[in-house]
């Protein structure tokens, strides 16, 4: 069976973009990273992906001032160009309009580093560490026009320390991060993975400890 054709897109560093590549590499993955997409020029992963030999392209936001239409009528030309079957979002800090969700339903993940629905939007280990939260984590789910609110795929998570600040919490998240993405993604390219009536199904796939799915 032919491997899916993958686009991550980011804005940042790319960490979670590694891990996928990284998992990539291995040929019985069912998915192949075949494109990297970002709307900042200056994104550090665009240089990382570029020095794993995949295609980049850069798709300034800004050049399209206020209008969201044009500059995702622009990313959906490039992703149909490449022959993009899943959309990964890996630190896109762009808000997504139901136009360009409705193209990519059921075939478009994001990370988000917190259990949801604990702890939506932005600096989530501050929330976690101001709300007295014991555990911490993060959650793979699909896209959809509610910020951070889409079915939950799964999740993992760590302890919160006494003694910790948002970056030490935010470095062990971020190792589960890694390992969470990349299975999720697994799921949904092999077709283990399937949405019923909001919820996430999984058919015939292994949740290794440590993960949790809703109906797992």
């Amino acid at each position: 069976m032919a491997r899916k054709r993958v686009a991550v897109l980011i804005s940042g560093r790319g960490s979670n973009l590694a891990a996928l590549i990284e998992a990539a590499k291995d040929s019985s993955y069912p998915a192949e990273i075949v494109l990297v997409v970002s709307n900042r020029p200056q994104a550090e992963g665009i240089v990382y992906a570029r020095g794993a030999g995949i295609a980049t392209t850069i798709i300034d936001h800004t050049d399209y001032g206020k209008n969201r239409k044009a500059f995702e009528h622009a990313l959906q030309a490039v992703l149909e160009g490449s022959g993009i079957e899943i959309v990964c979002l890996a630190g896109f800090m762009r808000l997504l309009t139901p136009w360009f969700i409705d193209r990519w339903k059921g075939r478009m993940l994001n990370i988000h580093p917190a259990l949801l629905p604990n702890f939506k939007g932005l600096h989530t280990h501050e929330q976690a560490l101001s709300a007295g939260a014991k555990k911490h984590g993060a959650t793979v789910h699909f896209v959809t026009a509610d910020m951070d609110a889409g079915p939950i795929v799964c999740q993992a998570s760590v302890p919160v320390q006494k003694d910790d600040t948002a970056e030490t919490l935010a470095e062990r998240v971020l190792a589960v991060e890694h390992k969470i993405y990349p299975l999720a993604l697994k799921w949904l390219a092999e077709g283990s993975l399937r949405l019923n009536e909001g919820t996430c199904r999984l058919h015939g796939a292994h949740v290794p400890d440590g993960v949790t799915m809703p109906t797992a």
